[in-house]
């Protein structure tokens, strides 16, 4: 186990429900009083809320749990998502994280009708490209461009925004961004992986994902594939202890059986509040520490990243 301060634990608030504000609100408080680090939401182009429209909702009603709503990236502009993410950063006071995912059906390129369906590989470089601009674009704004001189009516200091130029097979982006650099530097970045994913969504989790929801049926395994994938992330010149792995667990869970093996555990309910009720209630004889604020990246061990166009940041 890397040295982090705790067991992460986590839960998806996907279950059947109503689709109300007030239903989620009281998931996400549930999970807080829980002692979760964050909660997520699953989004698609298909009937259902925006997952982060809610969880803007969700934030001022809550204070320490982070919010990670699924934002796809097939039918989406990266500058539009880049600004989204950020502002969920911002009004949550750096709580907010993204679950990255594409839009694999052809039913869903037809409601939006941008475009003809890619194949999956294909979507998936698409969504790394998307990530990368992201990050580019949040940190096209140093942490002290702001400058707010009432005076001499300066909001920002132009030297320290920057063009990202970034050049690709499926968009060209040149930024800067809109909106200043969000709290955490870079919100929290998700992806999901099964244990045999091999291909170009496991690529992306290994180079751009600060955390990865891990399908895998035993601990033992899941340990095995944490094992290659902190391999892989150190061979992209990345410290894999600032990576973490959390497997996708059902609400009959026995949270004994995987400590040691993973970095914690993401619940996926079939019901609730009831599964989230139960799985609180058998995590909570974890012992683990108590944590109050803060944003996600620290609840989750993870350091905040210097801007790369800062003078003297490392690229």
């Amino acid at each position: 186990m890397p040295s982090s301060p705790s067991f992460h634990l986590s839960a998806g608030l996907d279950g059947p429900g109503p689709l109300t504000a007030g239903h989620f609100t009281a998931l996400a408080r549930l999970a807080e009083r829980g002692g979760l680090d964050f909660v997520t939401l699953d989004d698609s182009f298909s009937p259902g809320l925006d997952a982060l429209a809610v969880f803007a909702r969700i934030a001022p009603a809550t204070s320490r749990i982070g919010l990670v709503p699924t934002v796809t990236t097939t039918h989406t502009e990266p500058f539009h998502t880049s600004i989204a993410v950020n502002t969920l950063d911002w009004v949550s006071e750096g709580r907010a994280g993204w679950l990255v995912d594409v839009s694999g059906t052809e039913a869903e390129a037809a409601t939006v009708g941008r475009r003809p369906l890619l194949p999956a590989e294909e979507l998936w470089r698409e969504a790394a490209d998307t990530v990368e601009v992201a990050a580019r674009l949040w940190d096209s704004w140093e942490d002290d461009a702001e400058i707010r001189d009432r005076a001499t009516g300066r909001f920002v200091d132009r030297e320290k925004l920057h063009y990202v130029d970034f050049e690709g097979p499926y968009f060209s982006v040149k930024g800067p961004s809109i909106t200043p650099r969000p709290p955490q530097g870079r919100p929290v970045v998700v992806v999901r992986l099964d244990h045999g994913d091999r291909g170009a969504r496991r690529e992306l989790a290994v180079r751009q994902a600060d955390v990865v929801l891990l399908e895998a049926a035993t601990p033992t395994g899941a340990a095995a594939v944490r094992a290659s994938l902190r391999e892989l992330v150190s061979g992209h010149g990345r410290d894999p202890d600032q990576f973490r792995v959390l497997v996708r667990v059902g609400p009959e869970v026995r949270p004994a059986d995987w400590l040691g093996a993973v970095d914690g555990l993401h619940l996926v309910a079939r019901q609730l509040p009831d599964d989230l009720t139960r799985f609180v209630a058998a995590t909570d004889r974890l012992g683990r520490p108590p944590v109050s604020g803060g944003t996600l990246r620290e609840r989750l061990g993870l350091a905040r990243p210097a801007s790369r166009y800062a003078v003297g940041a490392a690229r």
